[in-house]
């Protein structure tokens, strides 16, 4: 199977991590469980998998798993290294991810916020994300409460249109929490089953951008006792260790490679993934199939 979560259309394909830890770490694969020799391969291992934005804790936990099973002679070819690093990528990503896709309410409509940096990609997120709810049958209302920017506000208008979803905005300069309590006040009045909140993209340093959307949480709320009742964070899978630093900030101001890292920092589900540009391309997030595809050519 071809990759669909690491490459775009027109990308010029990179040596696969798998490559470079078979050319690292496996000129000869029994090396690693020789005395003498383990230790040096797993450090190698070690460099690749910090290279490709893993994290330090996610790295030191595989490598630990992959050097215990290779001490214990279950490690003896590249096919059964291969099948116990991924073994342990799909493991680390099931952890915490017992939730339901999209946590619901028990009355009213489900409110959904959404949260991350400038230029991650949170509105065309949105649009996909009605898309998917619609071909689940549920009716879809969207709220521009990214007011810093006009085009934000028509570029969400132009997703509900192309998505048959419901559509509440401001004007630009507008309260942004002032469009969230419109958005879920029409969302309940409309009998509508989901709610989705866009917010402005802030950067995680900035603190009065993240103290506003305490105040989008909290208006959220008085509206609807219990909103929102899923906060998703949408991140750029290619910025790197940058994304965990900015993850851990906007989980202080919300209720609630890097998607590893990201992943083990503050032990959230990966609940959705991005594999192109079409509406329809957000996939429920598979951690086996990204396991897979993550290591392989």
């Amino acid at each position: 199977m071809k990759s669909r979560i690491l490459r775009r259309a027109g990308d010029v394909p990179s040596r696969s991590l798998w490559t470079k830890i078979k050319d690292v770490a496996l000129t000869d694969v029994g090396a690693i469980v020789r005395a003498g020799s383990i230790q040096g391969s797993l450090e190698k291992l070690e460099e690749v998998l910090l290279e490709a934005d893993f994290g330090v804790p996610t790295t030191m936990r595989l490598v630990a798993e992959i050097e215990g099973q290779a001490r214990r002679g279950f490690i003896k070819t590249q096919d059964q290294f291969l099948d116990a690093l991924e073994k342990g990528i799909e493991t680390s990503l099931r952890s915490g991810n017992s939730d339901p896709l999209v946590i619901r309410a028990e009355s009213g409509p489900t409110v959904v916020l959404v949260i991350g940096v400038n230029g991650a990609g949170k509105t065309t997120f949105i649009g996909k994300f009605a898309e998917l709810l619609k071909a689940n049958k549920m009716s879809v209302l969207v709220g521009a409460a990214d007011t810093f920017r006009a085009g934000a506000i028509d570029q969400l208008r132009a997703w509900a249109r192309r998505t048959g979803a419901d559509f509440v905005g401001g004007n630009a300069g507008s309260d942004p929490a002032a469009v969230a309590f419109d958005a879920v006040d029409a969302g309940i009045s409309r009998g509508k089953d989901v709610v989705i909140v866009d917010t402005a993209g802030r950067l995680h340093t900035s603190g009065s951008l993240m103290d506003e959307m305490k105040k989008i949480n909290r208006v959220i709320g008085k509206r609807l006792p219990g909103a929102p009742h899923e906060t998703l964070l949408v991140l750029d899978g290619t910025i790197g260790q940058n994304a965990v630093a900015k993850a851990k900030t906007f989980a202080e101001a919300t209720k609630g490679g890097i998607v590893l890292a990201v992943h083990e920092a503050l032990n959230v589900p990966v609940k959705f993934i991005g594999i192109g540009e079409k509406a329809s391309d957000l996939e429920e997030f598979d951690p086996e199939l990204f396991a897979r595809e993550v290591l392989e050519q």
